[in-house]
């Protein structure tokens, strides 16, 4: 524990928030000590490589990633480690769900064709 002087000589206790973060696809966890709300995210084994976020340890909730299921065309999206176009990953909860989409990048050529 992180400790201050105070003005009469005394040691004062810093509190410091912590956060345990785990993910229920695969064994990764983490720990971070920020105050403010925020999300880790991670690149998850057990969603083939994608990037998924961490969700406070305990929570029960599905993490999973959805395919694409409209045309891509000679888009650059997001594939998973069986070469499916992505099109979201998903959290979904009790109370709800949040998302993390993965939008097409924007590509262009130059030159005379």
């Amino acid at each position: 524990m992180n400790f201050i002087k105070s003005l009469l000589g005394r040691k004062v206790p810093l509190l410091q928030a912590e956060q345990r973060w785990e993910c229920p696809n695969c064994t990764q966890t983490d720990v971070t000590h920020e105050a403010k709300p925020h999300t880790r995210f991670h690149v998850c084994r057990g969603l083939k490589g994608l990037t998924a976020p961490f969700v406070p340890a305990g929570t029960h909730c599905k993490v999973e990633a959805v395919e694409r299921e409209d045309y891509i065309g000679r888009e650059a999206v997001t594939y998973d480690g069986e070469q499916r176009p992505i099109m979201r990953v998903e959290t979904t909860r009790e109370d709800g769900n949040d998302v993390a989409v993965l939008a097409p990048c924007a590509t262009t050529r130059s030159g005379v064709n």
